[in-house]
């Protein structure tokens, strides 16, 4: 149970810091959530929302990060 619980506190850190670093880069100016190619649409009764662009940048850094890191550990 022990390891249960290290491994909750830790995704739970996790999720703190990720929100800690959108609200920086939202103070910042870096607009995640509103980059081109971030679809939305409004209908009458319905919002639909796809952030295309900001999965692509999230995906394109965090392959940066996690092969830097991958490098680093050799």
């Amino acid at each position: 149970m022990n390891d249960l619980g290290r491994l909750l506190i830790g995704i739970g850190l996790f999720i703190v810091a990720a929100g800690v670093v959108v609200l920086l880069l939202g103070r910042v100016g870096i607009p995640l959530g509103r980059l081109p190619g971030d679809f939305s649409w409004r209908g009458k009764h319905t919002a639909v929302y796809f952030p295309l662009g900001t999965c692509i940048v999230l995906s394109v850094v965090l392959s940066l990060v996690f092969y830097l890191l991958g490098h680093l550990r050799k």
